[in-house]
């Protein structure tokens, strides 16, 4: 059985590479989260500027430091540049567990093979590589995009969180885990 060791870590598919998130990626992400809809059903308001940019990864990386987060840059390979973020989150390692999820993409790349491999690099990681018992995603009950995505690469819906979070606009969300 694999250790619960969690650490940085690139992980590379065929179309996208993992990158432990730096400052370094902000430039692109920046770029790539221009598109207001990407901030739609996310917790973090509408991360559209360089600026705020820099401040969301730098709080990510806070978290990393703490323990919380894993977060990575999503680099498209044929790109060759940030495309979106991706991250392990809520991170419970004496029960080897954790959540996949903050993932937002550059519009151009949505509804690409790009999610399915993210997730699978992730879930490859988490299972194989660090012996996770549990990996569970949250969606926002009104993205229905999301929740279909996530039934796609072989999720089971368990339930809904009822009024789970306040959003920045102060609309409340019921999560689907």
């Amino acid at each position: 059985m694999a250790k619960f060791d969690l650490r940085p870590v690139t992980l590379t598919g065929t179309l996208v590479r993992l990158e432990p998130l730096s400052e370094a990626h902000v430039t692109d992400l920046a770029e790539a989260g221009q598109e207001e809809s990407i901030w739609e059903f996310l917790r973090y308001g509408k991360v559209t500027t360089p600026g705020k940019m820099r401040q969301f990864a730098l709080q990510l990386l806070e978290w990393q430091q703490g323990g919380a987060d894993l977060p990575f840059a999503v680099i498209h390979l044929a790109a060759g540049r940030a495309i979106g973020m991706t991250r392990y989150m809520n991170i419970q390692p004496a029960d080897r567990g954790l959540e996949i999820g903050g993932t937002w993409y550059a519009a151009a790349y949505q509804r690409t093979g790009v999610n399915t491999e993210c997730k699978y690099l992730l879930l490859r990681h988490a299972f194989e590589d660090l012996g996770c018992l549990r990996v569970q995603f949250r969606t926002d009950l009104r993205n229905l995009r999301s929740q279909q995505a996530i039934e796609r690469i072989g999720a089971v819906r368990e339930g809904v969180l009822r009024d789970h979070m306040i959003l920045p606009d102060g609309t409340v969300r019921s999560s689907v885990v």
